[in-house]
């Protein structure tokens, strides 16, 4: 008897996990849409919150918990391999040894286990494939950090004690990018919970939204043909309550799915 595929037993698993947080939270959210077997594998690079389980399985997507535990990388070619798209979650924050600055004092880091899994996770992401990546809050300075550039340490410090944690504000977003394409607007309310923003975007990235305070809001990759996002506020806690919002997570899953197909 053959085998089964290493991608069919993530899909199997992904299924399983997918079904699990749905019973979790099923009192609590009316029913998704059937998840689909043969829709994308998304890695979720750490499990910090249902939310981003919930939001990929709505999307159309199969979510892949990736086991951080230890800080091995060993598993990282494969992921490379076997995946369709990735899903950098948020957290605490990235060394600023990273960008070759000595760290503020409200600098709360990783652990250790997961900066080293995600650095590796993220940085050969975006250098050995072109499949589609999407970073919310510390995911969206992951992926600016790995492209090489830096963030503000503390909004706060910086910025005259400008507070941008637990509250809602408005972005502006650039008219010829690709989160305005998809929100198909230039201007949004979000959801505001870091103390950290992207300050020098990093390799071919560019700055696409701002907090009419200044602080930045999003980045992404100069390729057009390329979906790399790094956004700031949280898509997947707005949704499903937010259909504005829920835009960037169908988008995508839907890049993920075209990335599946070329395969």
């Amino acid at each position: 008897m053959k085998s089964p595929s290493r991608r069919a037993v993530l899909t199997a698993a992904g299924v399983a996990l997918a079904g699990f947080v749905g019973f979790e939270i099923g009192q609590r959210t009316a029913a998704p849409d059937p998840l689909s077997v043969d829709g994308p594998l998304i890695g979720i690079t750490s499990l910090t919150s249902d939310t981003y389980v919930r939001a990929i399985r709505e999307s159309g997507g199969i979510p892949i918990v990736l086991p951080n535990a230890d800080g091995s990388t060993e598993k990282v070619e494969e992921y490379l391999e076997l995946l369709d798209g990735l899903l950098m979650p948020g957290g605490a924050d990235i060394p600023p040894s990273e960008y070759g600055e000595e760290p503020h004092e409200t600098v709360k880091l990783l652990d250790d286990d997961r900066y080293h899994f995600e650095k590796a996770m993220g940085t050969a992401w975006i250098e050995k494939t072109d499949k589609p990546l999407l970073g919310i809050c510390l995911g969206g300075q992951w992926v600016n950090v790995a492209s090489g550039g830096s963030l503000v340490q503390d909004i706060p410090s910086e910025f005259d004690g400008l507070n941008h944690r637990d509250r809602t504000h408005k972005i502006t977003l650039e008219p010829d990018s690709r989160l305005s394409q998809i929100f198909e607007a230039t201007e949004l309310e979000v959801n505001s919970l870091h103390h950290q923003a992207v300050k020098k975007p990093g390799r071919n990235l560019r700055i696409v939204a701002h907090c009419p305070d200044g602080v930045v809001e999003a980045v992404e990759s100069t390729d057009p043909d390329r979906f790399l996002i790094g956004v700031q506020w949280h898509p997947e806690k707005m949704m499903p309550d937010d259909p504005v919002q829920a835009k960037l997570l169908r988008a995508f899953v839907e890049a993920a799915t075209v990335a599946k197909r070329e395969r």
